[in-house]
């Protein structure tokens, strides 16, 4: 798939042409669903969202034709998907906890059962929260984590969007990912 087809179609979604949005799912689908299977990897077992339900989900979200998308690129359109599967995932996580502390439970005496492992939903709203805190003390790197993470890019692929250097996006990736790896630690005992 060349990429300026994608860009080209991309143009015409913002020009307001309906039919364009027909034709970029078949072109982006599979790379769509790479990633979505890549976030939803680090999901606990039986989740309830798959990789396909989400990848819909997320082009909904970005191709909604009622409203005026500007995409400056392919890559563009990438990381704008990427955080809409963060932001699914986070809201099925919210839902989920919502729903944990009380939302349709019945009371159960705990005594003699044993604490089982935290739920993958509790490390992936931990790191929402570290990114966010991370996003208020520096927006770059946080960004250069939701494209390396979410968007699944190299760090040339991030550092060519962000508009910074290869080594800067490498410094910058490892202190985030020091920085978000103790922000979570620390949530997560607590």
């Amino acid at each position: 798939m060349p990429m300026s087809e994608v860009t080209r179609i991309l143009s015409a979604i913002e020009q307001g042409d309906q039919h364009a949005a027909e034709q970029l799912l078949p072109m982006v689908y599979d790379e769509l669903r790479k990633l979505a299977a890549q976030r939803l990897k680090d999901e606990k077992p039986g989740q309830t969202l798959q990789a396909t339900a989400l990848v819909h989900e997320a082009y909904v979200r970005l191709v909604d034709t009622d409203k005026v998308q500007h995409w400056n690129s392919r890559g563009h359109f990438f990381a704008a998907a990427a955080e809409a599967m963060r932001r699914i995932l986070i809201g099925n996580a919210r839902r989920k906890q919502a729903q944990k502390r009380g939302g349709q439970a019945k009371r159960v005496d705990l005594d003699g059962i044993e604490p089982l492992d935290r739920p993958a939903d509790d490390k992936l709203l931990a790191l929402e929260d570290a990114l966010i805190r991370l996003a208020d003390k520096d927006p770059v790197k946080a960004e250069l984590v939701k494209l390396r993470y979410f968007a699944g890019l190299t760090n040339e692929e991030a550092a060519a969007i962000l508009g910074i250097s290869t080594a800067t996006a490498e410094r910058y990736w490892a202190y985030a990912r020091a920085w978000l790896q103790n922000e979570i630690a620390t949530a997560l005992e607590s």
